[in-house]
Order: structure tokens, then C-alpha cells, then sequence
């Protein structure tokens, strides 16, 4: 079983910087896990990365999670905000309990195929929206092959 490791590296005005040992704690863009700045609150930020590596397939199925006090300790939250995430992460089948074990990884092959119809019902509103806006299909597949260089 492969343990959650997390260092905690802080500099003068920047956001804390949070690595996962063997990889990297990652966020969309950025190399940062907890954003302060961010208007969302930090449990959602924890569940959000821990959604990422569970559907990128870093987690594996079945593993264990970090225990709440272990979690809390290395990212100096407090262990209430731990446990909301995973009651969260828990609520959409993302991880799942057992008694006094711990927190367990679910299979994920039903919450990738839901994640990407999701992201594409987005991207169908946005779509209409730029159309709405006077946007061309051109300008969208513009957009898209700007992304891939």
C-alpha cells in the first residue's frame, strides 16, 4: 500500500506549495494546493484536487487515503475541513469508509465517463453562449488550436 506523503514548502508572499510524493499535487494550471485567494472554500480546494488524481488514475483503486489528522497536520488545516472533504468526496462516490480502518479509494470507471459528460454538457452551454455573443464556429476552433500549442 503506497503512503500519502505531503511537505509543506512556504515563501515570502506566495501561496503555500504542496507536493505528493511519488507525484505532484497539482491543480488545473498551477503547481499550488490550497489557494487562499481562491473564493472557494478550502475543503472544496482538498476535494477538487483529490478528484483530480482519483479520476487521472495517480489514486488507484482501493487505496487508502490519509488519515484526517495526518492530512490536517502536514497542510495546517484544521482536521474538521479534512473530514468535511472526505464526507464530500464520500457523498459522490469518490472514496468510501470502512470502520475503523480509513478511507478507501471507489472504483472509478463510472465517475470518469459521468466527469466527461459533465464537461461536455459545459461545453456545449458555452458554445451556445458564444454563439448567442456573435461568435463564429471559426473563432471557437481557433480557440481550441491555440490551446494545443
Amino acid at each position: 500500500m503506497r503512503k500519502f506523503r505531503f511537505c509543506k514548502i512556504t515563501t515570502y508572499n506566495k501561496i503555500r506549495e504542496i507536493k505528493y510524493d511519488p507525484i505532484q499535487w497539482q491543480g488545473d494550471d498551477s503547481n499550488t494546493a490550497m489557494d487562499y485567494k481562491d473564493t472557494r472554500p478550502i475543503y472544496e480546494q482538498v476535494v477538487e484536487k483529490f478528484k483530480l488524481l482519483i479520476l487521472k488514475g495517480v489514486i488507484q483503486k482501493d487505496e487508502q487515503m490519509p488519515s484526517v489528522r495526518s492530512l490536517a497536520v502536514e497542510l495546517s488545516i484544521n482536521p474538521n475541513t479534512i473530514q468535511k472533504a472526505y464526507a464530500e468526496l464520500e457523498r459522490q462516490g469518490y472514496i468510501y469508509t470502512v470502520k475503523g480502518r480509513g478511507n478507501f479509494i471507489s472504483d472509478n470507471k463510472n465517475l470518469l465517463d459521468e466527469r466527461k459528460e459533465e464537461l461536455k454538457k459545459r461545453m456545449i452551454f458555452l458554445y451556445k453562449e458564444g454563439l448567442e455573443l456573435g461568435m463564429k464556429k471559426a473563432d471557437f476552433i481557433e480557440c481550441l488550436q491555440g490551446m494545443e500549442e
